[in-house]
């Protein structure tokens, strides 16, 4: 089938890379400007997980935490409205816990359980250099997969789309000033994962394509790649939309210890779907076009 009268996303590349490259513009200058909004899993600061015993609400676990004189920085109600999540930004003595510990048992009964979870400076730093290693390593693993796959002209195009789709959530992050903690990181490895499984989809459909295409001028390979994309389009829209009705429902039904998770995976999704079809395809079409000028040119010169 032709898809000549559809929408171009070639040769409306340069609208695309305008718009990633204005989003990533501004939250490149945020996160050099104001930096990330760290969670206490890389910042140093003391985490408390209260078991309440019984249902409490957010006025009552509010009101205990002023009287005590130790507001958290975050508090969250989850499971049956019986689990307290508190973080602090600090690291708090072992006086100041027993004193949350016997204020809530005041509160709410002897049934009371807490868990404590410190995290040093030393430790956070280590977390936040694992985490960028974990990036890392994920995305030269998946240049190789595709190199040895297909070929480093789709791998250099994929990589760049997926370390785009990454930064697109750290962006937005930094924008919105939202929390990032290690779920985040668990969010944009996974969006990783899902951002290749569409390049794959169109990259294969190309690499078939390639077979039964002759390629002699740029408009034969911007046709071919244009028809790639929406031969795949329904396939993606597809798979993009039921993990994204699962991260929405997430998102909206989850606790708040999982939103910012879910709200993560939403933006990589949407990012995903988007830099497979208006990045990566287009910056292959870059790549293999300045080899088809090169042959052409070469051909010229024999004749």
């Amino acid at each position: 089938m032709d898809y000549r009268n559809h929408f171009d996303f070639i040769k409306n590349r340069n609208k695309f890379f305008g718009i990633s490259s204005a989003l990533l513009l501004i939250g490149l200058i945020v996160l050099v400007a104001f930096g990330l909004n760290y969670g206490v899993d890389f910042k140093a600061g003391t985490s408390l997980d209260i078991n309440a015993g019984q249902t409490v609400t957010r006025e009552q676990v509010d009101k205990t935490f002023d009287s005590l004189g130790l507001k958290p920085a975050v508090v969250s109600i989850s499971g049956n409205n019986d689990h307290i999540s508190a973080r602090y930004d600090t690291i708090l003595s072992e006086a100041d816990v027993k004193k949350i510990n016997e204020g809530m048992k005041t509160a709410f009964g002897d049934k009371v359980s807490q868990e404590v979870n410190t995290v040093s400076p030393d430790i956070a730093r280590e977390l936040g250099v694992k985490a960028m290693i974990a990036v890392a390593i994920a995305s030269v693993a998946i240049c190789i997969y595709v190199s040895i796959r297909f070929e480093w002209r789709f791998a250099i195009a994929a990589i760049i789309a997926i370390l785009h789709d990454a930064f697109i959530v750290i962006a937005v992050f930094a924008i919105c000033r939202f929390e990032v903690n290690l779920p985040f990181v668990a969010a944009v490895l996974t969006t990783i994962g899902y951002s290749i499984n569409d390049k794959i989809v169109i990259f294969d459909r190309v690499r078939e394509n390639l077979r039964f295409t002759r390629l002699k001028t740029s408009e034969d390979l911007s046709n071919m790649l244009s028809n790639s994309i929406w031969q795949t389009m329904a396939r993606n829209i597809n798979t993009v939309v039921v993990v994204l009705i699962a991260a929405l429902c997430l998102f909206i039904f989850g606790s708040e210890s999982i939103k910012l998770f879910a709200l993560a995976k939403i933006i990589g999704l949407t990012s995903g779907a988007y830099s497979s079809i208006c990045i990566a395809s287009p910056l292959y079409y870059l790549l293999k076009n300045k080899s088809l000028s090169s042959k052409t040119r070469a051909a010229a010169v024999k004749e």
